[in-house]
């Protein structure tokens, strides 16, 4: 995995073990319509990519994780009861669009005791570094949205401060879900430049997974 930009502003590692918790929403609901099989059981590195993006989330820091769940629930039940502090919540409405998705997780949000929220997709497999670097610049500072970006263009996961959940609650899928959070809230972002692209992974076609499975070996030890 290439490594990240070094920053100015590169947070102190006491930052993190001082910090809040957090929490991530882990969206795995969706039909994989376009990949034509289930995403979330596609192999990613030795494993499952669910079980990849969890292990990723908790070796980079997320102290609590909420899997969204929808197609296919009972498939994906299973590979989550091995984690003490993943919460399954399942999405009845999730072919409604990937808002509801969203607001389903954030309910479960609202009875955990976080400092942030980190939004990722299943199928946007990212490294424990990634979500590790971000985390810490985001808990150092006073930004209340965190992105990262490669090559100037904005990536995944985004993470939220905690003061925000009442705005992303009342999202809806027409007007631009939690983009428009992001929108309103420009004054108090932070975009960290990363050197790895696989923070513009979005893995929705067989081609898409296979070019960027290609990427994923050929910079792993």
């Amino acid at each position: 995995m290439k490594e990240f930009k070094k920053n100015q502003n590169e947070p102190s590692p006491l930052s993190h073990t001082l910090a809040p918790k957090s929490a991530a929403i882990l969206l795995a609901a969706g039909e994989s319509s376009r990949m034509g099989q289930l995403k979330a059981t596609l192999p990613w590195q030795g494993s499952p990519m669910l079980e990849h993006q969890i292990r990723s989330l908790f070796d980079g820091g997320v102290d609590e994780i909420i899997v969204v769940l929808g197609h296919q629930k009972d498939l994906l039940l299973p590979m989550l009861q091995q984690y003490k502090s993943v919460t399954p919540i399942y999405n009845q409405n999730y072919l409604s669009g990937k808002t509801t998705s969203i607001k389903c997780g954030l309910s479960k949000i609202k009875e955990m005791d976080t400092g942030c929220i980190l939004l990722l997709n299943v199928d946007q497999p990212r490294s424990s570094t990634t979500i590790k670097t971000l985390l810490q610049h985001h808990q150092s500072s006073q930004a209340l949205v965190t992105i990262p970006s490669f090559n100037g263009k904005g990536g995944h996961p985004i993470i939220f401060d905690i003061t925000l959940l009442e705005e992303l609650l009342h999202i809806e899928e027409a007007s631009q879900g939690v983009k428009s959070v992001v929108n309103k809230n420009q004054s108090k972002l932070q975009k960290i430049p990363v050197s790895s692209e696989e923070v513009l992974w979005d893995l929705n076609t067989p081609d898409e997974y296979r070019c960027a499975s290609d990427k994923s070996r050929a910079w792993s030890p």
